[in-house]
């Protein structure tokens, strides 16, 4: 099934060229939105993706209106091509069908797994850094209870790869830095673990 998913950043902005161009490449169904791109909740493309079949094929007028970021944009459609669906961008020429299509795919799976490296690198390097100045990042002494329920709370969704650290430490009220301080104790401990470290007062 042909399915298309058209999407403008703002109710002052017309979806018709996009929703053509899909109707005249043979779209059965498209789904449209009128949301900023930044924006995390997108009903109609978490819908559309909900009812998606292997061998479907989802149309867009380019890459740029599935994601929020380029990440997100690679990690969508890596997810998507590994259901069986099949994306095509009418302007910027993309066809995960053919050959070019799958080079395009292969590409992005690289970008994707170096970003995942250069992480593992920066994180290493941090760690390392912080052993020669003598933090060997033992088991903290205690956190207080409202940092314990952050803890918990930002263990759900920190490795989510569709959002950014921003979206994650901003709403729980937390600095970058604290962030990654924080990303770092949930990955050495479990929920149990981190419960035990409350400060007994």
């Amino acid at each position: 099934m042909k399915i298309g998913y058209a999407r403008v950043s703002t109710k002052d902005q017309n979806l018709d060229l996009q929703i053509e161009a899909l109707e005249k490449a043979g779209c059965e169904k498209i789904y449209q939105e009128k949301i900023s791109g930044s924006t995390k909740n997108r009903p109609e493309l978490d819908k559309m993706i909900d009812q998606f079949r292997e061998g479907d094929e989802l149309y867009v007028w380019r890459l740029d209106r599935l994601g929020r970021s380029l990440k997100h944009i690679i990690d969508m459609v890596l997810s998507l091509n590994e259901k069986g669906i099949i994306i095509k961008g009418l302007v910027d020429g993309v066809d995960t069908s053919t050959i070019n299509g799958r080079l395009f795919l292969n590409l992005m799976a690289s970008l994707a797994e170096y970003e995942r490296e250069l992480i593992r690198e920066r994180t290493n390097a941090g760690l390392q850094s912080a052993r020669a100045r003598g933090r060997t990042g033992g088991r903290p002494k205690g956190y207080a209870k409202e940092t314990i329920s952050k803890l918990i709370i930002m263990r759900s969704v920190y490795k989510d790869p569709t959002k950014a650290p921003e979206e994650i430490y901003k709403p729980l009220g937390l600095t970058r830095a604290t962030f990654y301080r924080y990303a770092k104790i949930l990955d050495n401990h479990t929920n149990e673990e981190i419960k035990k470290m409350a400060i007994k007062k």
